[in-house]
């Protein structure tokens, strides 16, 4: 059985990448025209495309690394760089710039009915972080009941931020520019935090072996 820290730092790494606050002013330009009834069924359909993504990666992540090669240390090294330049960007605010242009990019290109596809749902919400987040994740998870509670925490932290969308026009008024900076930022830090201690675990368990 998980214990209580592993699980919270589980919820708090999947949440920190996926990071609902920084979405929400994306979603509503992605969805800008579309009246309220519209925005829930995109806001949905990306919520749905997006759990499913990290569930799968949550269960078989192990076995697609086996695939590659590659052992669980060494992709928590990696994953765990990963992880930092994502905090990197997000402290110093250029990941919401990357966002922002994926987001203009999305509006000239695509149909509005695949808005919730691309990029709302893949790679805002599952994306390069989130994903080797719940890789590495999925590895201190390991038996049946574990992994039923990686996927159990995905969900909550999926439900967020369909309540984030759904309250976006009011989260985005309330938070303003300088708190969404304050916000983004202090995430940054602790994504950061977790992101050392998984390239410290992993290069613990590359020199064990």
């Amino acid at each position: 059985m998980p214990s209580f820290d592993l699980l919270f730092n589980a919820f708090v790494t999947v949440l920190v990448t996926i990071d609902p606050p920084g979405l929400a002013p994306l979603f509503l330009a992605l969805t800008g025209g579309m009246n309220r009834g519209e925005r829930m069924q995109v806001a949905m359909r990306a919520s749905i495309i997006g759990f499913a993504v990290l569930a799968l990666f949550a269960v078989a992540g192990a076995a697609i690394l086996a695939v590659f090669g590659i052992t669980l240390p060494a992709f928590r090294v990696a994953g765990g760089l990963l992880l930092f330049y994502i905090a990197f960007e997000m402290i110093f605010e250029r990941r919401q710039e990357r966002k922002e242009r994926s987001a203009d990019t999305a509006i000239t290109k695509d149909h509005i009915r695949n808005i919730a596809a691309f990029p709302l749902a893949i790679p805002l919400i599952a994306g390069p972080g989130a994903i080797s987040a719940t890789v590495l994740l999925s590895g201190s998870f390991p038996s049946v009941l574990g992994h039923l509670m990686l996927v159990g925490i995905i969900a909550v932290c999926i439900a967020i931020t369909w309540l984030t969308f759904a309250a976006a026009e009011r989260v985005d008024g309330f938070l303003g520019e300088t708190g969404r900076s304050i916000l983004t930022r202090l995430l940054g830090v602790i994504l950061a935090a977790l992101a050392v201690q998984f390239v410290a675990d992993g290069i613990k368990a590359l020199m064990a072996a």
